[in-house]
């Protein structure tokens, strides 16, 4: 009788302890950047490179920045964090929004 309790016993443990979830990893998070697009309006009227689209996500503040083309529907959520520029046909920012 001495063998199956035991035997009973070592089963439950082993199903509890395979029931257990891991434990979450404890990643630092990353302070939120507020997007100031005054900061970013020297961009307007220039050409919609690499260079000046980072240069203006960086001076705005940005965690993100988007290029929109001009008159293109965007979507509708707002995120503090994001630098949007919308440029003309011709590749110019023509405009310096954050959202």
């Amino acid at each position: 009788m001495r063998l199956p309790l035991a035997l009973l016993a070592l089963i439950s443990i082993s199903t509890l302890t395979a029931c257990t979830l891991p434990q979450a990893s404890r990643e630092p998070q990353r302070p939120q950047q507020h997007c100031n697009a005054q900061a970013a309006q020297w961009a307007v009227g220039k050409t919609n490179t690499e260079n000046n689209v980072a240069q203006a996500r960086v001076q705005a503040g940005a965690y993100l920045v988007r290029v929109l083309n001009l008159g293109a529907p965007a979507t509708r959520e707002f995120n503090a964090e994001r630098l949007n520029l919308e440029v003309d046909a011709t590749g110019r920012i023509v405009r310096a929004t954050c959202g």
